[in-house]
């Protein structure tokens, strides 16, 4: 089988040396064995299930192109006297106008590290921008701009969550650096779980085969009314190249982050401290346990430990698979119900550090509730 490689999606455009040399870089592995490699190029210079037409792809690009921009940012590092090894490069993405006052929502790993940042709107002006905030954990940012109110036009944020697979989608970003580039495709897939820069697990990643490529991180997917249903961030391909399918983070966590980021320039993530493993319906009966979410691991000095939850003590073999066995099975939270693990980090990522929920846990074939007060992600 061919390795898989996960990129995010931003270019570097080229780098001026002071002494050192730049190749690919990578970006340290993003989960389990997958590697994330940045491609550096050297320049040489949802609602709506109608078909997709040209026209309906052409009329979300006329009504949204306005709102996107290219996103030019310099990153200096070593020392900056030539000739002692110093060097500045310059990476490329994209993003979004999010509001009048200059708001500007992009990927959190198109504007890591940089020492200055610039905003190209699509009639051609450019613009210096500062970072407001960013979550590296869903791989988030919020830039402002100091540009006039006649450049600003923001989009609107979909419903990702009335997404189906099969829905016509739109992409525009900058893809290596050519500006207002529009692809468009189908939802592929729904509630994946991508890799976020810190190898934190982004929940309900929305999966399209439209085309995208390095410089559309940042950008916006949209549906076919043209809302922003995701922000473009990672392919995964078998070549290490830009071929592959393609990952946004869902238009409901950018609903829960960015206002955070405004308010306070961070995000505190709620967390219950346990590695889980989800136990089909299909295989509860040959286990002898619960349907749900398996506890693997409790983590010390984590709120799941405090509460008294009870991870695995075994594993149990039932058809081609094997699952862990003899712990607590999580079946609801706060009476909504899960059946996959999926669920259960989504649900505890909608929570804030220091709110009780209470899980419905099967133990040794019982029921029993276990109230949990939640504690702030480590970073």
């Amino acid at each position: 089988m061919p390795r898989r490689t996960v990129l995010p999606i931003v270019v570097i455009l080229a780098a001026v040396l002071l002494g050192a040399a730049v190749g690919a870089g990578t970006y340290a592995g993003l989960g389990g064995n997958r590697t994330t490699t940045v491609v550096r190029e050297v320049a040489t210079s949802g609602r709506p299930t109608a078909s997709t037409t040209s026209s309906s792809v052409g009329s979300v690009y006329r009504k949204v192109a306005a709102g996107v921009v290219e996103i030019t940012t310099t990153t200096s590092s070593g020392s900056s006297q030539f000739p002692f090894g110093g060097q500045q490069s310059q990476a490329q993405g994209s993003g979004f106008v999010y509001d009048t006052s200059g708001h500007i929502v992009t990927s959190e790993h198109v504007v890591a590290g940089a020492n200055s940042i610039a905003i190209r709107f699509p009639n051609g002006s450019k613009y210096k921008a500062t970072v407001v905030g960013t979550d590296t954990s869903t791989d988030l940012a919020v830039l402002d701009v100091d540009a006039p109110s006649s450049v600003l036009k923001p989009l609107s944020l979909g419903d990702s969550t009335v997404l189906q697979v099969g829905d016509e989608v739109v992409a525009i970003g900058s893809p290596f650096g050519l500006e207002a580039t529009v692809t468009s495709g189908i939802v592929s897939a729904l509630h994946r779980n991508i890799t976020a820069p810190n190898q934190a697990t982004i929940t309900d990643a929305i999966q399209t085969d439209a085309p995208i490529n390095s410089g559309n991180s940042g950008g916006p997917l949209l549906n076919l009314a043209g809302e922003v249903i995701g922000v473009n961030a990672q392919i995964e391909s078998a070549s290490g190249g830009n071929n592959g399918v393609g990952f946004a983070v869902p238009s409901e966590t950018i609903r829960t982050v960015v206002p955070q980021l405004l308010a306070k320039g961070k995000v505190q993530h709620a967390f219950l401290g346990v590695q889980v493993e989800t136990i089909p319906a299909g295989a509860a009966g040959s286990l002898g346990s619960a349907a749900g979410v398996a506890i693997v691991s409790v983590q010390a000095g984590t709120p799941a430990l405090k509460a008294g939850l009870k991870a695995s003590t075994g594993t149990k073999t039932a058809g081609a698979a094997t699952y862990p066995v003899g712990g607590d099975v999580i079946t609801a939270v706060d009476g909504t119900k899960v059946t996959r693990a999926d669920e259960l980090r989504t649900l505890i990522d909608g929570r804030r550090p220091g709110d009780k929920v209470k899980l419905t846990v099967v133990r040794n074939g019982k029921t029993r509730a276990v109230t949990v007060t939640l504690a702030e992600r480590p970073s």
